[in-house]
């Protein structure tokens, strides 16, 4: 399978201290592609990286295209989008009006308002707060307007950073299942979380992330059932496994 997104030994320092060291990864076309790790391993570095917003070392190609030296605008005008990890939505904007900034870089007004009804059948807590501020949703309805002003961007690759951070169990289930839910519409996905449990249930491949570099990976299912993942990341000691076993 193709791929959509292939990093290459890439590194990134603050200083003199490096952050990532020598990633390399792989997103294959339409696959679910998910990084864990636990917390100030990298993976918001990495994804910064990706973006180009953060100067790094190393190679990333998109679509089979070398990115290194390319503007965070022009990568999205490729069909990039990241999701950041807070949000950053226009709190004193309405949901429509951020819904709408989603699609800035698109020439014309062709297909927007399409687009926006599709987020909203999607979301449909967006519509019903459409002329809301943003300011006033709850965390749920924060995360759900940060993935529909990605969607309106129409992504060919989007990269989520730690969606389930802040939100309740019940929002956190709900959230994994749009994303499991996007990946029928075609979109390649890499997806940053510290929960692993739920991301190795969406991801068709993981990899692990620990002090900037990468230490495990493979099959998602196969990595879960990894007892070092399983132990660190998932709450199971061999003994607990062996007993559920």
């Amino acid at each position: 399978m193709s791929a959509a997104l292939e990093i290459d030994r890439l590194s990134v320092a603050y200083g003199k201290v490096e952050a990532l060291h020598g990633a390399s990864l792989r997103v294959a076309e339409g696959a679910i592609v998910t990084v864990i790790g636990p917390n100030g391993a990298g993976k918001t570095t990495l994804l910064g990286a990706v973006m180009g917003l953060l100067a790094s070392r190393g190679t990333v190609r998109y679509a089979g295209a070398v990115l290194d030296r390319m503007p965070t605008e022009a990568r999205v005008a490729l069909g990039m989008c990241l999701v950041p990890e807070r949000r950053e939505l226009f709190a004193e904007l309405s949901v429509e009006d951020n819904l709408r900034l989603g699609a800035f870089h698109r020439r014309g007004a062709r297909g927007i308002d399409a687009d926006l009804a599709a987020v909203y059948g999607r979301f449909p807590r967006l519509q019903e707060r459409a002329g809301q501020l943003a300011a006033t949703l709850s965390g749920g309805e924060r995360q759900m307007l940060a993935l529909g002003r990605a969607l309106m961007a129409k992504p060919r690759l989007l990269l989520l950073d730690e969606p389930s951070l802040g939100l309740a169990p019940r929002i956190v289930r709900e959230t994994f299942h749009i994303i499991a839910d996007l990946k029928r519409t075609g979109v390649s996905m890499l997806l940053v979380e510290q929960n692993a449990r739920a991301a190795l249930q969406v991801a068709d491949y993981g990899y692990v992330l620990e002090t900037g570099e990468i230490v495990l990976e493979g099959p998602a299912a196969e990595l879960a059932r990894n007892p070092r993942v399983a132990e660190t990341y998932l709450g199971f000691s061999g003994a607990s496994r062996a007993a559920g076993e």
